[in-house]
């Protein structure tokens, strides 16, 4: 069975994208080279979301380095 490939995150918003653009920023400078990411599915009821200055659902990395 082939290693799963690690999806790449946007360097700008930390968005984890499947394209080769993030779809919320338009930047193309990603990277594969994050750990740890976090689902926001209602940003306006998590205050994580608040804190992380997050206000659209989706994949959001952590650390990208």
């Amino acid at each position: 069975m082939a290693p799963k490939k690690q999806p790449y995150v946007c360097r700008g918003c930390h968005r984890v994208v499947d394209g080769e653009s993030c779809v919320m920023c338009g930047s193309s400078n990603l990277t594969q080279d994050w750990a740890g990411y976090l689902v926001i599915i209602d940003p306006k009821h998590s205050d994580i979301a608040k804190k992380m200055a997050v206000d659209t659902p989706g994949r959001v990395a952590l650390k990208v380095r």
